[in-house]
């Protein structure tokens, strides 16, 4: 008969939820935030957005199609958004044991235990995200009774700076040089960005890129708050000037705002699935978008040469801005999904168009 050790997820408002391990047996602490998609855990997992995050599935059954092959192609894998996992730990409701898919190699607490990353099920996932909607996403800690842990905050540390590459990286040989600020880029980025006949220049997070030759200025999604990336605002402040074409996703959107004049703030307890509605502002096209932030820009800060480009039809927070002239946008959600709907993916087209059009003025 298999014996599951068991551990307590305590939040700081003083809840505690106690569970069964099926990952690594250690102690963590971070911020506890909910993600509502059904598929996609292998992909979420290993977003560095979620870096610093205990992370609650809502869908009630975790594990039943395992984890892919850690395969690599053009230099990163291709069934992951990054060379490990992210999250500090996983709440789930029931894991699957067994689990059957074509592509699996491994099961989702095997993976867990050599990433050294706890996992908890058995736990009511329902009751403990309608805490976190109620009151906030807030800190908490997966505690096995022989290990006890203080709480952590993740926010208070520049979390961009853990992700980020060290030292410049280049993938692919296509026409137009498109600079990618490394802030914890997925690697779907990437992907989407080759297939469109691009050379794309991997740089840290604080690499002053504007003296390098390129067409194009990518700005990733990464973790934490924008607030603690002062450098990158800086570099971005000074590709504005240089008017070459710039896209940003999630985090890139925050810091191409705060680089043109405007301020970001927390949300509640953000935006995190595969299911959010944004509208194209001056239309009524409305697109259904994959999402992982806990900050948001504040539009009403945009200088009068900036606009918002999107708007989530669920609470009116931004998702997107642009500048009314020039070739810079960004979306708050990600085009590039993986996981979750690709609808917008076309952005990627239109930020290619825009480097297209530069070298034909330029």
């Amino acid at each position: 008969m298999l014996i599951l050790k068991k551990a307590r997820l305590i939040l700081e408002d003083g809840t505690e939820f106690i569970g069964k391990s099926f990952g690594a047996p250690n102690s963590i602490a971070g911020e506890v935030v909910f993600y509502t998609a059904m598929t996609g855990y292998p992909e979420s997992l290993t977003d560095p957005s979620y870096t610093g995050q205990i992370l609650v599935s809502t869908y009630p059954m975790i594990g039943n199609y395992g984890v892919p092959k850690d395969t690599a192609q053009n230099g990163i894998f291709r069934h992951y958004e990054s060379n490990k996992v992210h999250i500090s730990g996983l709440i789930i409701s029931d894991y699957s044991f067994e689990y059957s898919h074509w592509n699996a190699a491994k099961s989702l607490g095997d993976w867990l235990n050599e990433s050294n990353v706890p996992g908890l099920f058995d736990i009511d996932t329902r009751a403990l995200t309608k805490i976190l909607r109620e009151k906030g996403s807030m800190l908490g800690k997966i505690e096995f009774e022989d290990d006890p842990i203080e709480f952590k905050d993740p926010n208070i540390e520049n979390l961009v700076a853990n992700v980020s590459i060290n030292k410049k990286e280049v993938y692919g040989d296509g026409d137009h040089k498109v600079i990618l600020v490394d802030c914890g880029v997925k690697h779907n980025i990437i992907r989407c960005l080759l297939k469109r006949n691009t050379t794309v220049i991997r740089v840290p997070w604080d690499y002053d890129f504007t003296s390098e030759d390129y067409d194009g200025v990518f700005l990733s999604n990464g973790p934490g708050d924008p607030a603690m990336c002062a450098e990158t605002v800086e570099n971005i402040r000074k590709a504005i000037n240089i008017n070459k074409p710039i896209m940003g996703i999630c985090l890139g959107n925050q810091l191409l705002a705060r680089a043109a004049g405007s301020d970001t703030y927390k949300l509640k307890y953000g935006h995190r699935s595969h299911n959010q509605p944004v509208l194209l502002t001056g239309t009524n096209r409305c697109f259904i978008t994959s999402q992982n932030h806990g900050y948001a820009v504040s539009p009403e800060l945009l200088p009068d040469d900036w606009e918002p480009m999107f708007v989530n039809v669920n609470d009116d927070t931004n998702e997107g801005v642009r500048h009314k002239t020039k070739p810079f946008f960004s979306t708050q959600f990600h085009p590039e999904a993986s996981s979750g709907p690709t609808d917008t993916e076309f952005l990627f087209d239109d930020f290619i168009e825009n480097i297209i059009n530069w070298k034909k003025e330029n």
